[in-house]
């Protein structure tokens, strides 16, 4: 393998968000395909947002818990040490963020970061540090983005697997842990 081509990131980051969004989303099946196997619950629901106006990328629902996700990706080894958040995201039902952390060759996921509440309970307050554009007007002033709080990494709990990533999300349930490429229970 060469080296990896940091160009390709920045000039088809929307390729690789949603390639990360469906990764994660696979993950996501797979775990509720083995729980609900197991448990005899329901399978998860997953519904696209078509527009980012409301903080959302993606709408999940499992046993009666409704998530908005906010989706944020960054590659493992990276400095970020904040994230721009929609304040919208506050408004909807258990709104959260979940910042996936992904390595390439091959593409893996993990860790993951959350921030939000247990299921049912509204997004934790988001601060009072407003975004600004990441670019200057033409006298090099970066306004404020007035719709859009920074969140600091720390605010974000951090689990290294998708069942704990799933107890977040939805509460907790039979926990399954992986084992190679099969899910197993350990009830």
């Amino acid at each position: 393998m060469g080296l990896v081509d940091e160009s390709l990131d920045s000039l088809e980051s929307s390729f690789r968000e949603k390639l990360i969004e469906h990764l994660l989303v696979g993950e996501l099946l797979k775990y509720s395909w083995e729980h609900t196997r197991r448990s005899g619950d329901p399978l998860i629901e997953i519904s696209n947002g078509e527009v980012d106006r409301g903080g959302y990328d993606l709408i999940a629902e499992f046993a009666g818990h409704l998530r908005h996700i906010q989706l944020k990706g960054s590659r493992v080894g990276a400095t970020t040490a904040k994230q721009n958040v929609r304040k919208a995201l506050a408004e909807k039902p258990s709104g959260c963020v979940v910042w996936v952390f992904f390595s390439e060759n091959p593409w893996n996921l993990g860790p993951f970061l959350y921030f939000g509440a247990e299921p049912g309970a509204q997004l934790p307050a988001l601060g009072d540090r407003t975004a600004r554009h990441e670019k200057g007007d033409a006298n090099g002033i970066k306004r404020e983005r007035p719709k859009i709080s920074v969140v600091t990494k720390s605010k974000f709990k951090q689990f290294g697997t998708i069942a704990a990533l799933w107890e977040a999300l939805f509460g907790s349930t039979a926990t399954l842990e992986p084992q190679g490429d099969v899910l197993h229970s350990t009830r």
